[in-house]
């Protein structure tokens, strides 16, 4: 974060998107508490992160497409909860989620944080959500704002000769 930010004095400011499901909020919640503390740890201003509901995980791609295209964020981060059930529907929407943020860091070389979680029960995304297994909401964001500062070095690195 220290490249990112700035110096601890004179921090950069840095707007990031928080994309969140509606679908199981019950635990996508939980998720965006844990997103929202470790960005306050880091440094990240509340002012500066916006939330951005979408009705459930499919529509997470879309929503982070957006965010990436305007170029006002400097990483993402994807919110989200599929729980198995008793048809392939899991399958694609957990796939599809996936595949559309990974196409979204890929095409707009920015951070997207994956924090779609996909259970097979309601107890294992509880525990997930900030429960015994920890806050993947938490983990996701990090993970966006360390990778935000890993592109930010690449991006001011000199070429080799």
């Amino acid at each position: 974060m220290a490249e990112l930010l700035g110096s601890p004095r004179a921090p950069r400011q840095v707007r990031v998107a928080v994309v969140v499901a509606r679908y199981n909020e019950v635990v996508t919640g939980r998720l965006l508490e844990g997103a929202r503390q470790c960005l306050r740890e880091k440094g990240v201003p509340e002012a500066q992160v916006d939330v951005v509901w979408v009705p459930g995980a499919f529509e997470l791609p879309v929503a982070a497409e957006a965010a990436a295209a305007s170029g006002r964020y400097a990483a993402i981060v994807a919110l989200g909860c599929v729980i198995r059930g008793e048809t392939p529907h899991f399958e694609y929407v957990a796939g599809e989620a996936a595949r559309g943020l990974g196409n979204v860091a890929l095409a707009h070389r920015l951070a997207v944080g994956f924090g779609v979680l996909t259970t097979e029960s309601l107890d294992q995304a509880m525990a997930r959500a900030g429960g015994t297994a920890g806050n993947k909401g938490y983990e996701a964001a990090a993970a966006a704002l360390t990778t935000a500062d890993v592109l930010a070095q690449l991006t001011r690195a000199a070429p080799r000769d």
